[in-house]
């Protein structure tokens, strides 16, 4: 697979996952507290913040059509326009929080919905680009998105697998090299028992792309659980208080959650991939206590050897345990004392 890197971060199975904080519209149409959920979400380790680009007209229509209100759910009854009318990041914000990024050193990028936000996107010099999951069959916003050549995270969410082929094929046809797909399922909120894991080893052996994760489910156990599946990158939406509201804080983790999220996920990480001898330093001053063979009873040379004159026992000075049935059969080749460990030189 192709190397992936945004904003000099490697990403991939060699590296720690990396973690995206996704604001969304968790700042309630405040443009102070977008910056601080920059502020608050650099200090929780993570590696990037992701907003999302568009206007009410171009991601939906002002229509009270009975499809354009919201059945179930979180958002029960709301027109899409309406929604979507509350929930957009303005795009007279978006250099500001680009800037507030840079200067504390956690990369900003975003999910663009439509043409012109990818040309407005780019002249922000935007490091990635993200596709979300209702938007993976729209292939020429994806095509589009790809002629930049920037790095593309491509959402599957309500994807069947030939869309989802489909998609990350478009990608490529039009240019993107590094391709990152993150398994979704798009419940808001997910519950945890409906989060479809084993999704992710089938994607990465579909598509042959690095698998991450965008995660609706409520706190951190799924994100936990796909980490050690092997996932590369987390996504979750990221809140300054669960109190203060807010379209997604439902499904939202605040500051504290997103910190433990953050740290559990590299400690998983390293865990399971052995990139040293820490498993076998750990063990070296406790390798001692494993058990060995020892001498039970004075044995005079030529004495034989008996269940009832040598034993297994702690600590590991001895021969290995294996030999118990060897040296049964054998005689001393010494006088051996009680309380000696047996090695090789004593077995005639």
């Amino acid at each position: 697979m192709p190397k992936i890197t945004i904003a000099k971060r490697e990403i991939g199975p060699d590296a720690p996952p990396y973690i995206i904080a996704e604001i969304s519209a968790n700042h309630n149409g405040n443009i102070d507290r977008a910056l601080q959920l920059i502020e608050e979400a650099q200090k929780t380790g993570a590696d990037a913040v992701k907003l999302q680009t568009f206007r009410p007209d171009t991601i939906t229509l002002d229509s009270q059509r009975p499809e354009f209100t919201i059945h179930g759910g979180e958002w029960d009854g709301r027109q899409l326009y309406d929604l979507y009318q509350e929930a957009h990041t303005p795009w007279e914000w978006h250099e500001a929080l680009f800037e507030k990024g840079r200067a504390l050193g956690i990369t900003v990028f975003s999910s663009p919905f439509d043409h012109t936000a990818v040309d407005f996107l780019e002249t922000l010099n935007c490091p990635a680009y993200k596709i979300a999951s209702p938007e993976l069959i729209d292939l020429p916003l994806i095509a589009k998105v790809a002629t930049t050549g920037k790095p593309m995270i491509i959402s599957t969410g309500m994807g069947s697998d030939e869309e989802i082929v489909e998609a990350v094929a478009t990608a490529r046809d039009n240019g993107a090299t590094e391709i990152v797909v993150l398994h979704c399922i798009s419940g808001y909120p997910t519950p945890v028992a409906a989060s479809n894991l084993g999704n992710i080893a089938h994607l990465r052996t579909l598509l042959d792309t690095d698998i991450g994760l965008s995660d609706h489910t409520r706190g951190t156990t799924v994100s936990a659980a796909a980490v050690a599946l092997g996932a590369t990158v987390i996504e979750k939406h990221f809140t300054l208080s669960h109190d203060d509201g807010g379209l997604d804080a439902a499904f939202s983790l605040d500051a504290k959650e997103f910190t433990e999220l953050v740290t559990n996920a590299k400690e998983i990480f390293h865990s399971i991939k052995n990139l040293s001898d820490s498993g076998e330093t750990a063990q070296k001053d406790t390798r001692n206590f494993r058990r060995s063979l020892y001498v039970t009873q004075d044995i005079r040379a030529g004495e034989p050897f008996t269940a009832e004159n040598i034993r297994s026992v702690r600590p590991a000075a001895g021969l290995p345990p294996k030999h118990y049935w060897s040296v049964l059969d054998a005689k001393a080749a010494c006088n051996i004392k009680a309380g000696e460990p047996l090695d090789w030189d004593m077995v005639k």
